[in-house]
C-alpha cells in the first residue's frame, strides 16, 4: 500500500490513444474534476481532421494535454511528464516528447503484433530496452475493464469501449481527484442508456480501485490548490467563452442576439452553444453555406439585432464581399474567426494565427474595420463585449480573431458579477434628421465619432437607402461623384481610426528591460512563461500583448521605440511585424511558427536567450 503521497507543485499529463478510444472526453473529466479541486490549468486538446482515420495508425493518434498546478501558469506545458498511451500508435507519436524518467503509463493489451506492425514496430517496445529510460507503467487495461464488466452483460466489444474510464479512474487515484464529479456526469451523458452509464461508472471504479489495491502503484501525488483572488470560479473552453460572450452581449445591449452560421472546424462549438440558450433572446439558423450565414446576420443587424457569424479562415474569405457591404452600409456586425492552419482547407484540427492580414484587407476596396483578438480561452468573454461595444458605438463590422489553441483549450475563468458587464444600450433613429427643412431622413448624418444613426426598416418617417453602391455624403443617394467617394471612404477610414482603446500596458517588473518581446493572441501564454523564465535566471526582459489590432493602441509606437529590440514570436511568417515595421518603422524582429502546434515555453527561452549579451543587458 502507498505511503503518504509526493507533494508536486506541478505535472503535465498527456492521454494519448485511436481517435475511437475518447482521449478527449478522457482528459476533459480529468480537467474537471482538477478545476474542482482548485488547481490552476491549460490544456491542449490535439486530434485528427479525419472523422475517423484508420484504426491503430499513427494519422488516427488523439491526445489531450493537460498542465495542472499549485500556482498561476499560462501554457498547457511543453512535455508531458506522464504519458497514458492507449496502443503502439499514441505510444510512437508521443513517446519523443517524453522527457528522460517521465511515466509512460500502458496499455499492455493493444501491444500485438499486427498493431505494433501497423507503426513499424518490428519488435516490442514494451520489451527490447526502448523504454528503459522511462519509469513503464504496464496494465491490461481492455482485459481488467472486461473482468470489471463481466456481470453487466454487456459484450466484450462495447465492454472494452469503457476502458478509458478505467484509465481515467487509474490516474484520479494516482493524482488524487475527485470522483464523484465523473460519476455524475457519466450517469448524465448516458441517462438515455443507463446500462451503458453503469458500465463507465463500474470500469472508473474499476481502475480507481486497481491503483488502490496493486503493488505496481507504490506512489500517489498531491498538487494541492492554487491560490485565486475571491470569486465563484467554472472551467471554460475559448468556444464556450465566446458564446457566453455573445449571450451577455444581447442581455447589455437589450438586443436580440441572431447567430447566422455554417458549420466549420473549430468554430462549430460556439454554434452548438449558442443554440441551447433561446431563453436569452438568442437565435441561431445553421446555415446552407458561409455567404448565406453571413448575409443572414448583416440582415439581422439591418432590422435592429445583434447580428453575428462565426467560422474560420476558408469561411472567412467566402464571407468577405458581404462584410465588405456592412462596411459600405455601416452596420453594426460581429464577425468572430477561429483561424486554423492554411491555406484552403489546410490543417482544420491545428492551430495557426495567418488570417491577421486577410482580417486587416481581406475585402475589395478601402474597407477598414476594428480587429481585436483574446489572449486566452477566459479572455475571449471580454473581447466579444468589447467588439460588441466597438460594433454598436461606431455602427461598423468588428472582426474578432481567436484561434484553434485557445477555442478548444481550457483554463479556470472567474465569472463575472453581473453588475460589472459594461452597459451597452443603443439608441435607434426616432425622427428625421435631415437639416434642410425637408423632412427626410439621411443614413449617413454623424455624430462626433463619425457614427451614422441606426434607423430601424419600417419605422415611420425614416425611409432611407442603404447598401453597397456608393452613397452621397449625409443624404445617403447613390453617387459616383469622384469628390464624394473620396470623402466616404476617408470617412470610413477615419471612423475606425477613433475606435477608442486603451493604452497597451507593458509587463517590464525591472524597469530596465532593453529589449520587449510583443505578441497577440494565444501566444501570450508562452511568451509570458518565458518571459517569466528568463527573469528567474536573473535577466531583464520586457513583455506586452495586443488585444486591439486595428486600430492599434495609441501609445504603441512610443512604447516600442522605448526599447532597443523589438521580438515579435507569431503562429504565421511575420505578419504582424510587418504591420509594426511599416507603420512604425521600427526593426521588429519576427520569430515565426506554422507547425500547427503552439509555441513552447522552452523554445522561446532558448531564442530570447541569444539576444543577452548583445543589445540586452543582465539584471544586476
Amino acid at each position: 500500500m502507498p505511503g503518504q503521497p509526493v507533494k508536486l507543485d506541478r505535472v503535465v499529463i498527456r492521454f494519448a490513444g485511436d481517435s475511437g478510444d475518447g482521449m478527449q472526453l478522457t482528459g476533459d473529466r480529468f480537467t474537471s474534476e482538477s478545476a474542482a479541486f482548485g488547481n490552476d490549468l491549460a490544456t491542449l486538446p490535439n486530434f485528427p481532421a479525419e472523422i475517423r482515420a484508420p484504426a491503430g495508425t499513427l494519422p488516427g493518434v488523439s491526445s489531450f494535454q493537460l498542465h495542472f498546478a499549485d500556482y498561476d501558469i499560462l501554457t498547457p506545458g511543453d512535455r508531458p511528464d506522464v504519458l497514458v498511451a492507449m496502443n503502439p500508435a499514441a505510444l510512437k507519436a508521443n513517446l519523443p516528447d517524453v522527457p528522460a524518467g517521465g511515466t509512460v503509463l500502458v496499455n499492455t493489451d493493444e501491444f500485438v503484433k499486427r498493431n505494433l506492425s501497423k507503426v513499424g514496430y518490428t519488435t516490442n517496445p514494451l520489451e527490447d530496452g526502448t523504454l528503459d529510460r522511462y519509469q513503464l507503467l504496464p496494465v491490461a487495461m481492455a482485459t481488467l475493464t472486461q473482468g470489471a464488466l463481466a456481470e453487466t452483460g454487456l459484450s466484450k466489444k462495447d465492454a472494452e469501449r469503457c476502458k478509458n474510464m478505467f484509465a481515467l479512474g487509474l490516474l484520479s487515484w494516482m493524482y488524487g481527484r475527485p470522483t464523484e464529479g465523473t460519476e455524475r456526469f457519466l450517469r448524465e451523458k448516458f441517462a438515455r442508456k443507463p446500462d451503458i452509464a453503469e458500465a463507465n461508472v463500474l470500469a472508473f471504479r474499476a481502475g480507481y480501485n486497481y491503483g488502490e489495491t496493486t503493488e505496481a502503484f507504490a506512489t500517489t501525488y498531491e498538487i494541492a490548490p492554487a491560490s485565486f483572488p475571491p470569486g465563484e470560479y467554472r472551467q471554460i473552453t475559448g468556444n464556450t467563452a465566446l458564446a457566453y460572450g455573445i449571450v451577455a452581449a444581447g442581455q447589455c445591449a437589450q438586443l436580440p442576439v441572431f447567430l447566422g452560421s455554417y458549420p466549420i472546424t473549430p468554430a462549430s462549438d460556439i454554434l452548438h452553444e449558442l443554440s441551447r440558450h433561446k431563453n436569452f433572446n438568442v437565435t441561431t439558423m445553421q446555415a446552407e453555406d458561409e455567404i448565406a450565414g453571413v448575409g443572414a446576420a448583416l440582415g439581422a443587424a439591418y432590422g435592429g439585432s445583434l447580428g453575428v457569424t462565426t467560422t474560420s479562415g476558408p469561411g472567412i474569405a467566402l464571407k468577405a464581399e458581404t462584410i465588405g457591404l456592412a462596411v459600405m452600409a455601416e452596420l453594426p456586425l460581429l464577425v468572430i474567426d477561429v483561424q486554423r492552419g492554411g491555406p484552403s482547407t489546410g490543417l482544420p484540427t491545428k492551430t495557426e494565427q495567418a488570417d491577421l492580414l486577410q482580417a486587416m484587407f481581406g475585402r475589395n476596396g478601402e474597407s477598414p474595420l476594428p480587429v481585436l483578438a483574446p489572449k486566452s480561452p477566459g479572455d475571449c468573454f471580454g473581447v466579444v463585449l468589447e467588439a460588441t461595444r466597438i460594433a454598436l458605438r461606431y455602427r461598423t463590422p468588428v472582426l474578432v480573431l481567436s484561434d484553434g489553441a485557445i477555442a478548444t483549450g481550457s483554463e479556470p475563468w472567474l465569472v463575472p458579477s453581473v453588475d460589472d458587464l459594461p452597459d451597452l444600450r443603443v439608441t435607434f433613429a426616432t425622427e428625421p434628421n435631415a437639416d434642410d427643412g425637408s423632412g427626410e431622413h439621411w443614413p449617413y448624418v454623424r455624430d462626433a465619432s463619425l457614427a451614422r444613426e441606426w434607423a430601424i426598416p419600417g419605422t415611420p418617417g425614416l425611409q432611407h437607402r442603404i447598401g453597397g453602391l456608393e452613397k452621397a455624403d449625409g443624404k445617403g443617394n447613390i453617387s459616383y461623384d469622384p469628390d464624394n467617394h473620396d470623402r466616404m471612404v476617408r470617412l470610413r477610414q477615419a471612423k475606425v481610426d477613433r475606435v477608442e482603446v486603451p493604452d497597451l500596458e507593458v509587463e517590464d517588473p525591472s524597469g530596465r528591460a532593453d529589449v520587449l518581446v510583443l505578441g497577440w493572441g494565444s501566444t501570450y501564454g508562452p511568451i509570458g512563461a518565458a518571459c517569466r523564465t528568463l527573469r528567474r535566471r536573473g535577466k531583464s526582459i520586457a513583455h506586452a500583448h495586443l488585444r486591439y489590432l486595428n486600430p492599434f493602441p495609441a501609445n504603441l509606437g512610443e512604447v516600442l521605440r522605448s526599447y532597443d529590440r523589438v521580438v515579435v514570436p507569431e503562429m504565421n511568417l511575420g505578419q504582424l511585424a510587418m504591420l509594426l515595421r511599416a507603420r512604425f518603422l521600427v526593426d521588429a524582429v519576427s520569430y515565426t511558427k506554422v507547425a500547427g502546434t503552439p509555441f513552447m515555453e522552452s523554445e522561446l527561452v532558448d531564442v530570447l536567450t541569444g539576444y543577452f549579451g548583445t543589445t540586452l543587458a543582465e539584471a544586476a
